[in-house]
């Protein structure tokens, strides 16, 4: 029913602007621990992620990490609110959040492999942490259900999927 982007966020002060999939793989399983490996100034990287019960943590894992577990030190977060919090009061910080909180203060979205998190290169997905989402129903939609499918891929209702931070199905 529409598209969203994972971004991978640090703090605003970071020097750090782009990373490689590798550099993130390595970042989010501990491979590195220190900023100056990456490009950035020396410090360790302190990793925020999703808890395990997300569908982002389980996303970011497969797209971003081949699988592998998370670094021993990362701290799990409720929710994206929670992760560019840290993020952003935290200079070291890296964490990873749903397209819709890329805009929260002190934190800046991370260019992978020379893709920026843009709506075009989400719904096209050409940016790497593309996702889908979708709508799961028992069997074929009928009733108040087949409506409210219908009303959502309306342009309606794309349209408040825009405006709660996800891309559109249909570009506009």
């Amino acid at each position: 029913m529409a598209h969203d982007g994972i971004a991978v966020v640090v703090n605003e002060k970071n020097p750090v602007t782009k990373l490689t999939k590798k550099q993130v793989e390595q970042i989010f399983t501990g491979d590195v621990t220190d900023w100056s490996a990456v490009g950035g100034k020396g410090g360790a990287v302190s990793i925020y992620t999703r808890n395990t019960s997300s569908g982002t943590f389980k996303d970011f894992k497969n797209m971003a990490m081949k699988k592998r577990d998370y670094a021993p030190s990362s701290q799990k977060m409720a929710g994206n609110e929670q992760i560019v919090a840290e993020v952003g009061k935290n200079e070291n910080g890296i964490g990873y959040v749903g397209l819709a909180y890329t805009k929260a203060p002190g934190v800046k979205v991370i260019v992978i492999d020379g893709t920026e998190l843009t709506d075009a290169n989400v719904r096209s997905g050409k940016y790497p942490y593309s996702r889908e989402t979708y709508l799961y129903t028992n069997g074929a939609p009928a009733g108040e259900t087949k409506s409210f499918v219908d009303f959502a891929v309306s342009e309606e209702g794309q349209k408040i999927a825009e405006q709660v931070g996800f891309v559109p199905v249909t570009k506009k």
